[in-house]
C-alpha cells in the first residue's frame, strides 16, 4: 500500500497515511478538526542501483533473430589468416 503525504491548508499540518490506492482521500486534519487536508505530489520512496537493464530482459521473443548486429566491415575487409599460403614456386629438391 502507499504512504500518501497531506498537509492542512488551515493550520499546516503535514502528515503521512498508509493507505490503498482505491481510498478515498483523507479530507479532516487530525489537529485543527477542519476539512482542509490535500494530498501532497511526493517522490517514490524506491530507487533503481545497479548496473541497468540487460538487452535480453523483457525483449520479445518474435524478431529476435532479426535484431542481431551485423558483422563490422572491418571484419569482413580482412583476408583469412587460418589458410595455409602456396606458393607457385617450386622447391630445389
Amino acid at each position: 500500500m502507499p504512504i500518501y503525504e497531506y498537509q492542512c491548508s488551515a493550520c499546516a499540518h503535514q502528515l503521512e497515511a498508509l493507505q490503498k490506492m482505491t481510498d478515498e482521500p483523507l479530507k479532516e486534519c487530525p489537529v485543527c478538526h477542519q476539512a482542509a487536508l490535500t494530498r501532497l505530489v511526493s517522490a517514490a520512496g524506491f530507487q533503481l542501483k545497479g548496473t541497468g537493464w540487460y538487452a535480453t530482459d523483457y525483449r520479445p521473443k518474435s524478431g529476435a533473430a532479426s535484431e542481431e548486429k551485423p558483422a563490422s566491415p572491418a571484419a569482413e575487409a580482412k583476408p583469412a589468416a587460418d589458410k595455409p599460403v602456396q606458393s607457385d614456386k617450386k622447391g630445389d629438391s
